[in-house]
C-alpha cells in the first residue's frame, strides 16, 4: 500500500478522533471506558518482546472474538508448543476478558490505532513473524506494517455481513489492495468465502474452515462452572430456568414481562438475565427495581453461599460467565435479535442442548440460524407474544422442550473440525518447528 493512501487514512482516523473527542471523555469520566491503553493505542508502546523464537500476534477486538480463540490457542500450543503467541484486544472488556482468559500464559496488550507510527512501533517491538485477525479486522496500515516486517497475515473464522459486504463493496479498490497482502483468510462458512472471492484480487488464498464458534462450544452440563453457578443462585433440580443472553433493550423487559405472566401458573420457573454490554446493567437493574419480583444481582452472591431467598430472576452482571449459564438453562432466548443489532451467537445453548429461540433479526449468524432451523433444533419467535408463547409451550410440555433441544445439541456435533483445518493452515505460514535430536544409542 503506497504512502499516499497510508497518510490519507492518518488523516482521516485523526479527524475522526478529534470529532469523537468529546464523546469519548464524556464515556470516559461517566462510565469509565477509554481511560487505558493510550500509550499502545496512539503511539504503539505495547510490550517488547525480548525472546528470538517465532511469535504469533493474534488480534481479538472484544469480548466475542476473545472468547472465540481459545480453541486456536489450544490448539495451537499442541502443534507447535516453541511458539509465542501474544494477544490484543481493542476494547476495554475484551482487555480484562483476555487478561483472565489468557494472561497466566500470553502477554495481552491494546492493540494500537491504525495510525502509521503507532502500528510502525508495535510491531517493530511484538516482531511477529504471523499477525492473526479474528473474525474482520481490517486495518490497512497494521496489516502494512506486518508485510514491511515479513510476517505472514491471516484472517481466522473470517466474516462479512451484508451491510459490511456492501460497504466494502463500494470502497473496492482500497479493500482489494489490503486483500491482497493477506496470505490466508479461513472463511467460517462457503457463503463468506464467496463474499470475499469478489472483493480479493487473489481468490485463491480464500477457503472455508467452518465456524471456531461450533469447537468452542461446551456440551457438558455438568461441568464445573455450571454447577458452581447454579448452586451460587440456588437453583435446584425442580427448577427450569429461562436464559435471555446477550440481551439489548427492549429484550429484557419483555423477559420480565413474560416472568409476571407466566410465574404464578410455572412456580418454578426461574429467570436469568444476562445483558450484552456491561454499560447496561444498572439500566436493567432499575427495570427490575420497579417490578414487584424477587431479584438479585449476580455480583451480590458469594462463592460458597446460595442466593439471598428464593429470588425469581437474576441479573448476570459479571463478564465471561454466559457460557457458564447457558449449561443451567432449560428454556433460551438470544438476544440481540429484536433490535438492530443483528443477533448474538446461539451456538453456545445449542450445544447444551437448551430449548433455544430467538429473534427475526439474525443476519450476523444468518448461515447458522439456517442450518439450525434446517435441524429443527431451534425457534424464531416473530414477537413478544411470540416468545411469551414459546416459553409457556415448553413449560407445558416437556418432550418437546427436550427433543428441541437434543436435535440441536446433535446438529452442533456434526459441525466440529474448524479449530483444526484453521490451525493447520496458519502453520504453513510459519517457520519450520525445530528438529528434535536424538542422542546415538
Amino acid at each position: 500500500m503506497n504512502r499516499l493512501i497510508a497518510w490519507t487514512l492518518n488523516f482521516a482516523y485523526l479527524l475522526v478522533l478529534l470529532l469523537c473527542a468529546p464523546m469519548i471523555a464524556w464515556v470516559a469520566v461517566r462510565k469509565g471506558k477509554y481511560r487505558e491503553g493510550w500509550g499502545a493505542k496512539l503511539l504503539g508502546q505495547v510490550p517488547r518482546r525480548t525472546g528470538e523464537g517465532p511469535c504469533v500476534w493474534v488480534h481479538a477486538v472484544s469480548v466475542g472474538e476473545v472468547n472465540l480463540l481459545a480453541t486456536t490457542l489450544r490448539e495451537l500450543a499442541s502443534r507447535r508448543p516453541d511458539l509465542l503467541v501474544v494477544i490484543s484486544t481493542t476494547t476495554k472488556t475484551g482487555y480484562d476478558l483476555a487478561l483472565r482468559k489468557y494472561g497466566n500464559e500470553h502477554t495481552v496488550f491494546y492493540c494500537p490505532l491504525d495510525f502509521t507510527w503507532a502500528v510502525r512501533r508495535a510491531v517493530e517491538r511484538v516482531r511477529p513473524d504471523l499477525l492473526v485477525l479474528a473474525e474482520l479486522e481490517l486495518w490497512p496500515n497494521l496489516i502494512a506494517a506486518a508485510k514491511r516486517h515479513g510476517a505472514g497475515v491471516a484472517i481466522i473464522n473470517g466474516r462479512l455481513s451484508d451491510n459490511s459486504y456492501r460497504g466494502y463493496r463500494r470502497l473496492r479498490w482500497l479493500v482489494g489492495r489490503v486483500l491482497s497482502q493477506i496470505d490466508v483468510i479461513a472463511a467460517q462458512d462457503q457463503t463468506t468465502a464467496d463474499r470475499f472471492t469478489q472483493l480479493a484480487t487473489n481468490p485463491q488464498t480464500i477457503l472455508s474452515t467452518g465456524s471456531l464458534k461450533y469447537d468452542g462450544a461446551a456440551t457438558n452440563r455438568d461441568n464445573p462452572r455450571t454447577k458452581s453457578l447454579s448452586q451460587l443462585a440456588g437453583f435446584t433440580d425442580e427448577h427450569l430456568v429461562f436464559l435471555a443472553g446477550s440481551t439489548q433493550a427492549p429484550e429484557e423487559a419483555m423477559a420480565i414481562r413474560l416472568f409476571g405472566k407466566l410465574h404464578s401458573q410455572y412456580p418454578q420457573l426461574r429467570v436469568v438475565l444476562v445483558p450484552r454490554h456491561p454499560e447496561r446493567f444498572d439500566e436493567v437493574a432499575e427495570l427490575l427495581a420497579e417490578s414487584p419480583y424477587a431479584w438479585q444481582r449476580r455480583s451480590t452472591l458469594e462463592e460458597g453461599t446460595l442466593a439471598d431467598g428464593d429470588n425469581s430472576i437474576l441479573l448476570v452482571d459479571t463478564i465471561g460467565e454466559l457460557g457458564g449459564w447457558w449449561g443451567r438453562a432449560d428454556i433460551g432466548f438470544v438476544g440481540g435479535s429484536f433490535g438492530d443489532r443483528g443477533g448474538q451467537n446461539m451456538i453456545e445453548p445449542a450445544a447444551y442442548g437448551v430449548a433455544t429461540s430467538f429473534g427475526p433479526n439474525t443476519w450476523n449468524f444468518r448461515d447458522i440460524v439456517a442450518a439450525l432451523l434446517h435441524a429443527d433444533g431451534a425457534e424464531v419467535v416473530a414477537d413478544e407474544a411470540a416468545l411469551q408463547a414459546f416459553v409457556e409451550r415448553c413449560l407445558a410440555d416437556p418432550a418437546y422442550r427436550t427433543e428441541l433441544g437434543d436435535r440441536a445439541r446433535q446438529f452442533i456435533a456434526t459441525q466440529l473440525g474448524a479449530t483444526a483445518r484453521t490451525v493447520e493452515l496458519l502453520l504453513t505460514l510459519l517457520p519450520a518447528a525445530p528438529q528434535t535430536t536424538h542422542a546415538a544409542a
